[in-house]
């Protein structure tokens, strides 16, 4: 995944260190807090364990982040904001819903195999997150797939049907394969697998006017 394309909400950060070793210290806190919040959740991890994991007092964790809280918040905004610019960038790029679609389910797949940490995070901590993301921004991944489906539409590629249904049901088959991996239903890379998953949301899209 490239680097976050906005900040995380002000209101959630503290004031950072000062310098490199401050800007050195917040990635040990917050890779460490990434890793453990993937495998345990947000509440099966403590301040304490953060701050063992990443080898800092827990006062050091404080002086980056007021609360356990609002660090996950951080950490999910800037991962979801990053992972829509890529979408966003894509569908500059690129033309034709299923060309679309097989360079979004590909960008999926290779962050899962690349970063399951930071993905697993966000995909299944979403829930707690979400309305901290403004529903109506560029910055949202549903929106992103939103403006895919209307594209399709418009061009007659996809039948006329329901676009915020026919999101739902794209993001639906692009990442319930990845939950899946996540529970160890699936085996093997992710990116193996995305032709099949591209196939799944065309379907999908096109018998959505049935």
């Amino acid at each position: 995944m490239t680097g976050p394309r906005r900040a995380a909400d002000d209101r959630t950060a503290a004031p950072p260190g000062r310098g490199r070793d401050g800007a050195a210290t917040r990635a040990r806190i917050t890779g460490a807090a990434l890793r453990l919040f993937a495998e345990r959740g947000v509440d099966g991890t403590s301040v304490r364990d953060i701050a063992l994991a990443a080898g800092v007092a827990e006062g050091a964790l404080y002086r980056h982040f007021p609360s356990k809280e609002a660090l996950a918040r951080s950490l999910f905004l800037e991962g979801y904001a990053a992972l829509a610019g890529d979408a966003a960038a894509i569908l500059a790029a690129t033309r034709g819903f299923e060309a679309r679609t097989t360079a979004l389910v590909g960008l999926l797949c290779r962050l899962y195999d690349e970063s399951p940490a930071l993905f697993a995070f966000v995909l299944l901590s979403q829930h707690d997150h979400l309305r901290h993301v403004d529903s109506d921004a560029d910055g949202n991944v549903v929106n992103v797939v939103a403006h895919l489906v209307d594209d399709a539409i418009a061009a007659g590629e996809i039948p006329p049907q329901d676009a915020t249904l026919a999101a739902a049901v794209c993001l639906g088959a692009a990442l319930q394969p990845a939950v899946f991996h996540l529970y160890g239903r699936l085996a093997g890379r992710l990116a193996d697998r995305a032709p099949a998953i591209v196939a799944a949301v065309v379907a999908a899209a096109r018998a959505g006017g049935g």
